[in-house]
């Protein structure tokens, strides 16, 4: 039984990525795919045989280039906790979904998919697919979405009354937040991981989707093997913050460790570096899924994918979360015993080499990530998800 999928996502790669890896398997059980975004530079990473269709909606060239800068700009404002989020919401999602509503609507017309898969950000495709009458999905990248925080309640009910506001502004008058499926909601971890919920059967955990495109070709891999003699860390707190933060980052890095028999991959630009010591290899790009295997343990940013490429090789981090949701997965690890955790904002030199050593030679932070890399394995991932979104078309098509 053969349908039409739909995906619908924001110009984010993160949110992206896992998309295509279910849209690939989607295309060899020989359904029709297709993506909607309004980032043209997705056509060209779409799989064989899928279609993509750019959203024109009625966002001016203005504004779409606005709403690009904002995104570009989330990570680069010195805004944290409640404010980055209040920022996300005020400054991105809400303009956005607000100018991309008619566009999708247009194109879901256009397309005639049997079943929408929606990121759990754009929910204005959740309001179009309630009003056109079509079955959806939704596809969670970002766990913390839908994992309420025990110390902070509020902050939960504060992003459902922002989506719950936005529906009734578009003329769905509904006092329950959408955005998320109640027919199939795909999330992107395991539940080993996640901790602890009350959530749903509807919500199904399908481990880490992992489909990056690794296309830098000028690493140096002749240094990386002359410090096969020592352990090898990878340090990565990502590309788009404030390079006055990220060079006091580097500088603590830096006197971390340059005088330890330790090896340091870091992602950075090498001009950032007062200087760099030569047990360091500074790249502006990696080919990360080929070195991560390589590697004992990460130094990250607790951003989602990074982490879960760490863990499916079951590499132990430390982890200095900076804004957004960064602060959850943070407390994943520490959680599921996978790493240790540290104030981006106050941390010294001295604690960061404490605590790499700490998880380079206290075998329980490798043996707990084990156990993480494990419990991806067993939920099932692109082969499970699959399978949930054929049963959805199934239970549909039989419907009609």
């Amino acid at each position: 039984m053969k349908g039409k999928f739909l995906f619908i996502v924001p110009p984010l790669t993160g949110h992206v990525n896992p998309t295509l890896g279910l849209g690939a398997e989607l295309l060899k059980n020989k359904h029709e795919v297709a993506w909607i975004s309004i980032d043209p530079q997705l056509e060209e990473r779409i799989p064989n045989g899928g279609t993509f269709l750019l959203l024109d909606a009625d966002i001016s060239e203005a504004d779409k280039e606005q709403i690009k800068n904002e995104i570009l700009k989330l990570g680069k404002k010195a805004v944290y906790g409640l404010d980055s989020l209040k920022f996300l919401y005020d400054e991105v999602l809400i303009p956005m979904n607000a100018g991309m509503l008619d566009g999708i609507k247009k194109l879901i017309d256009a397309y005639k998919p049997d079943i929408i898969i929606n990121d759990h950000q754009i929910f204005a495709a959740a309001v179009a697919a309630i009003q056109k009458n079509i079955p959806y999905v939704t596809s969670v990248t970002a766990p913390a979405a839908i994992k309420v925080n025990e110390s902070l309640p509020t902050i939960h009910a504060w992003e459902g009354d922002q989506i719950i506001k936005f529906q009734k502004s578009v003329g769905l008058n509904s006092d329950k937040r959408l955005d998320c499926s109640k027919l199939l909601t795909i999330v992107y971890t395991s539940k080993k991981l996640f901790g602890e919920s009350n959530l749903d059967n509807y919500y199904q955990f399908v481990g880490p989707v992992i489909n990056r495109g690794d296309l830098t070709d000028d690493f140096d891999w002749h240094k990386l093997q002359s410090m096969n003699d020592r352990p090898t860390i990878l340090v990565t707190i990502g590309t788009t913050f404030d390079h006055n933060l990220k060079r006091q980052f580097l500088r603590k890095v830096t006197e971390a460790f340059e005088n330890e028999m330790i090896g340091i991959v870091i992602v950075s630009d090498p001009e950032l570096f007062d200087y760099i010591p030569q047990n360091f290899i500074v790249c502006r790009r990696i080919p990360q899924l080929k070195l991560i295997p390589l590697m004992d343990a990460l130094v990250c940013h607790g951003g989602h994918n990074t982490v879960c490429e760490a863990l499916s090789y079951a590499k132990p981090l430390v982890v200095l979360p900076i804004a957004y949701d960064q602060s959850y997965v943070a407390s994943t690890v520490v959680d599921s015993g996978s790493g240790i955790r540290l104030n981006f904002n106050r941390f010294k030199a001295q604690q960061l080499k404490d605590a790499v050593n700490e998880i380079l030679h206290d075998k329980k932070y490798s043996e707990n990530a084990q156990a993480i890399q494990k419990s991806f394995e067993e939920a099932g991932g692109v082969a499970k998800a699959v399978k949930l979104l054929e049963n959805i078309l199934s239970i549909t098509l039989k419907q009609n």
